[in-house]
């Protein structure tokens, strides 16, 4: 007996960044929180021994493994797997060489060397191995808590069969009856297949047949009608060529008297061009242009009265400006001598009382002095002193402030009466005043000059303009010497151009027209003598337009009903169609009938060999199911697509597994995938158990009889069992026996 013992792994796969994970023989309880890696861990175990599918895809609600399990970190998804297998030692290796094929660089060397292991490839690793390939391994030893129940596959019935019959793992019954059912199928399924279609398509060439007999009456109504139409038709053209012939004589008579009509229209506008050349009239243009003239010469003259009137009103303007020039007290002097004889007078006294005060003091001090010096004992020089300095200085300090004062008042006031003011701010208003006099009156002086320069020159120019004009109208009309006349004479030009415009416009219409009739006009008929049609010509129009609308109808019809039997067929040919696809279709039959009695026969085969593995897998999984439940339920069985149902112990009514509540159906489940365990792995190989949160629907007392049983099993199997709970490893606390390891402490955050 080959025994399979896995001592470490490590990975770089999803979640797992370079993690180990050392295991034992026996049972192992791995404990974890949810989202720790338990999962990814399974997952890594069954890509080490199969590989990664590359060509899986994603797609909606599913993620190919290459992709969900690619490393978080962004390296290379890679794994190392060491193993015993009997007494040698392994070491599995994967990596990425290229991102398209993740893990698919295999390596199985003895352990310590490099030495390869004969016939391990990546593709035969796990077969190798563990003795069943990838689809009978994951339904069978490699149980997950969402994948616990079973579910058909053709590799797991081929080694069911193997089992039950020769050993041979090349048949299975789905893929044979899949296989007949196809073919059954490809015959006659309800409406579609080739039985079917022969059968349609043999109705539809009977169909065509029939068709063909009633097409063929058809077409020969419709030459016969086409014949008679034909005739009708002919008989109508003749009449039509008539009124053709007679419609030809009626316009070869319009082209006559459309030409003599061109001809005097073409001789009377010669005759209007020779005069106005006699009377070298101008041409339009001429006129145009003189007759503009004319018209901006009465504007130039309205703009001359208007400007010699702007200019008289200006003249007056100036005269007004003037006047009041004249009028004011500084008239005949300039603004600067205005403005400097009204400054020359000042508001304030040459001598006011803030400046009297020390005056009157220093008089009033010097009198004192020289009164005291005169009556006093003082020595003489200082009477002489006080006599004539002292008294006429002090008289003087005294008296000369208020003369002058005095003589400023009067002259200020004779100044001021003079210019007929009461104060120098007047006097100075008056010279500002003045000052503005003048300015005004330059302003319309230069007013004046420049009106009149502007009516001098619009008077110039009407002048020359109107003299130019003249000149050139007298060239062709010499009584033209005033405006008036040249307007005139011009009007009298234009309408005689006007008359040749017109004429050589009738003259040219009347050519037209001559044209387009000689043009559409026919020939004249061979026989001069046309009579009249009796009948109109919309009267023989219409009755043709409806026999050539039957007779187009009837071609119309003749041709699609040829069209319709050339693209039905040749009848002969058709007929011998018909025969081989009866024969072909007798064929078919025949196959059919034979295919659904081999299905039959399959069907009874399976029934058979069902009969021999159900019951054995029924009896196995009962065993197991009754210890996990305590001897709650004594029976289970399964049919061919391993739909269960169970017994409870003294009711002999089985329960759907669907009826059960959620924890005995996973134990039911359990039970089941347990018992394929022992009837479908090798009995020539221990093959490790996977269980992924398998016992989480558990409650406490089941979850012990599992794990008993389980311990139970591992003593001839490695038993891997991730879990979320500690209760398993608390039912194994201080069991030797029991491998326990806690993952990690807490969940790794993404």
């Amino acid at each position: 007996m080959i025994f399979l013992l896995i001592h470490r792994m490590t990975a770089s796969f999803g979640k797992l960044q370079g993690e180990t994970l050392e295991l034992k023989d026996g049972l192992n309880i791995l404990q974890a929180p949810n989202e720790t890696g338990k999962s990814t861990w399974c997952a890594f175990l069954l890509s080490m021994f199969y590989g990664i599918n590359s060509r899986e895809r994603d797609r909606a609600g599913f993620i190919a493994d290459k992709n969900r399990y690619a490393p978080w970190t962004g390296s290379a998804m890679s794994g190392r797997l060491e193993c015993r297998v009997d007494d040698a030692e392994l070491t599995l290796t994967r990596t990425t060489r290229r991102q398209t094929a993740p893990m698919g660089e295999f390596q199985a060397v003895y352990t310590g060397t490099s030495n390869p292991v004969p016939g391990l490839t990546s593709q035969t690793c796990g077969e190798t191995l563990l003795g069943v390939s990838r689809e009978v391994f994951e339904r069978s030893a490699f149980i997950r808590q969402a994948g616990l129940s079973i579910t058909q596959d053709a590799g797991l019935e081929k080694r069911i069969a193997s089992l039950i019959t020769s050993g041979e793992e090349d048949t299975s019954y789905s893929e044979a009856a899949d296989t007949l059912k196809k073919q059954l199928n490809r015959r006659r399924h309800n409406k579609t297949g080739q039985l079917p279609a022969l059968e349609a398509e043999l109705q539809t060439m009977q169909r065509q047949l029939a068709e063909i007999a009633q097409l063929e009456l058809h077409l020969q109504a419709s030459r016969s009608e086409i014949e008679s139409l034909s005739t009708q038709e002919a008989t109508l053209v003749a009449e039509a060529e008539q009124h053709r012939l007679w419609d030809a004589v009626q316009k070869r008579r319009a082209l006559s008297e459309a030409e003599s009509v061109a001809a005097q229209a073409a001789q009377h506008a010669e005759l209007l061009r020779q005069h106005l050349a006699e009377d070298r009239i101008p041409e339009n243009e001429t006129i145009g242009r003189l007759r503009g003239a004319l018209v901006n010469l009465e504007t130039t003259r309205k703009a001359v009265e208007k400007a010699r009137s702007e200019r008289d009103t200006a003249a007056k303007v100036l005269f007004r400006a003037e006047a009041a020039v004249h009028e004011s007290p500084f008239a005949g002097q300039t603004a600067e001598e205005a403005w400097k004889s009204a400054t020359s007078v000042s508001d304030s006294k040459p001598w006011p009382l803030s400046e009297l005060l020390p005056s009157i003091f220093m008089g009033a001090f010097s009198l004192f002095l020289s009164i005291i010096w005169l009556t006093g004992n003082t020595p003489s020089y200082l009477v002489v002193d006080a006599i004539f300095y002292g008294i006429p200085l002090g008289l003087g300090a005294l008296f000369i402030p208020f003369y002058k004062n005095r003589k400023w008042k009067k002259e200020t006031a004779a100044f001021l009466k003079k210019h007929n003011v009461s104060s120098a701010a007047e006097l100075r208003a008056l010279a500002t005043a003045y000052e503005n006099l003048l300015k005004t009156r330059d302003a319309a002086q230069a007013e004046l000059d420049k009106r009149s320069a502007g009516a001098d020159t619009l008077y110039n120019t009407l002048s020359s303009n109107e003299q130019a004009i003249l000149l050139e109208v007298r060239r062709f009309a010499p009584t033209a010497f005033d405006s008036a006349a040249a307007d005139a004479l011009l009007r009298e030009c234009a309408q005689r151009r006007k008359a040749l415009t017109e004429a050589e416009a009738i003259a040219r219409e009347a050519h037209m027209r001559f044209e387009v009739l000689s043009q559409q006009c026919p020939p004249a008929p061979a026989d001069s003598e046309v009579l009249p049609p009796t009948r109109s010509l919309d009267t023989v129009s219409a009755e043709l337009d409806a026999v050539r609308a039957e007779l187009a109808s009837a071609r119309s019809a003749a041709d699609r009903l040829s069209g319709q039997l050339q693209a039905i067929g040749d009848p002969t040919v058709m007929q011998s169609t018909a025969a081989q696809l009866e024969e072909e279709r007798l064929r078919l039959e025949d196959e059919y009938e034979a295919i659904r009695l081999a299905m039959d026969a399959l069907d009874t085969a399976n029934t058979t060999l069902q009969n021999r593995f159900s019951p054995e897998l029924g009896r196995r999984a009962a065993e197991i199911f009754g210890e996990l439940t305590d001897g709650r339920y004594s029976g289970v069985v399964l049919d061919r697509a391993f739909h269960l149902s169970a017994e409870p112990s003294g009711d002999p009514v089985y329960r759907d597994a669907q009826l059960l509540s959620a924890g005995t159906m996973d134990q039911l489940y359990l039970a089941v995938r347990l018992a394929i365990c022992e009837l479908v792995l090798p009995t020539d190989k221990a093959v490790p158990i996977v269980l992924d949160d398998a016992l989480a629907n558990f409650d406490d007392v089941r979850c012990k009889t599992a794990l008993k049983w389980l311990k139970e099993a591992a003593k001839s199997r490695q038993i891997l069992l991730f879990t979320c709970h500690s209760r398993e490893a608390d039912f194994f606390a201080g069991d030797e026996e029991v491998s326990i390891q806690q993952l990690t402490n807490k969940a790794r955050e993404v």
